[in-house]
């Protein structure tokens, strides 16, 4: 497996660079799912791994992620590789869960720098498994990089209940999808799928990285 996955169109309008959730790797059937579709949608994907997802692929055991500095180092210099292409394509920066997670703490940063465009979370962990008191929302609350997060309204780690109190601010942009979970899959008697539900967060990305600078 090589270090990075590309899927880039003839004509690339954007680039996403965007890192897999704790438990899942880049190449897992939500990950494919997504970059397939923004590609199709003409935006360059990059996924990646952190050091403790591709050293369980070298045969190592299952290992937990690495602690968040060192998540942050590794997203850090696959973003100054991205930057260093030089084709000037607007770079949005995201992932699922614990990846948008990530994303989400040197967004900022980069967007004062004007080296990023947005943040884009699918699934953020607004707080752990059965622990709705340990948010995750305190760097959020100051954020005026454009983010779009796009969550399942039952999503066990920040439902649209829970997440309407959080008084986010106005630069991050919540799409919903319907009963959704922690994954977007609603359930068989919600009358939405889970291709359905990818489809629109495939969607509601792609219009949000492709928007018009000024939006």
């Amino acid at each position: 497996m090589p270090e990075v996955l590309i899927e880039r169109p003839e004509q690339p309008r954007a680039r996403f660079l965007f890192a897999h959730g704790a438990g899942a790797p880049m190449d897992s059937e939500f990950m494919q799912a997504i970059a397939a579709g923004l590609c199709a949608r003409g935006i360059e994907v990059i996924r990646f791994e952190f050091p403790y997802m591709a050293e369980r692929r070298s045969g190592g055991s299952r290992r937990p992620p690495n602690r968040m500095p060192q998540l942050q180092d590794c997203f850090r210099e696959r973003i100054d590789q991205a930057v260093k292409e030089g084709d000037k394509l607007p770079l949005a920066i995201g992932g699922k869960s614990m990846g948008g997670r990530v994303a989400s703490l040197l967004a900022q940063e980069y967007f004062d720098r004007e080296l990023v465009a947005g943040l884009v979370c699918l699934g953020y962990p607004f707080h752990p498994r059965g622990k709705p008191d340990k948010l995750r929302t305190g760097h959020l609350l100051t954020l005026t990089c454009p983010t779009l997060i796009v969550q399942g309204s039952r999503d066990p780690l920040g439902s649209a209940g829970e997440v309407a109190g959080y008084g986010l601010p106005e630069a991050i942009r919540v799409e919903w999808l319907e009963d959704g979970d922690h994954d977007l899959k609603p359930r068989r008697a919600s009358g939405f799928t889970r291709e359905q539900h990818w489809q629109a967060a495939v969607d509601a990305v792609a219009g949000f990285i492709l928007r018009p600078p000024e939006s």
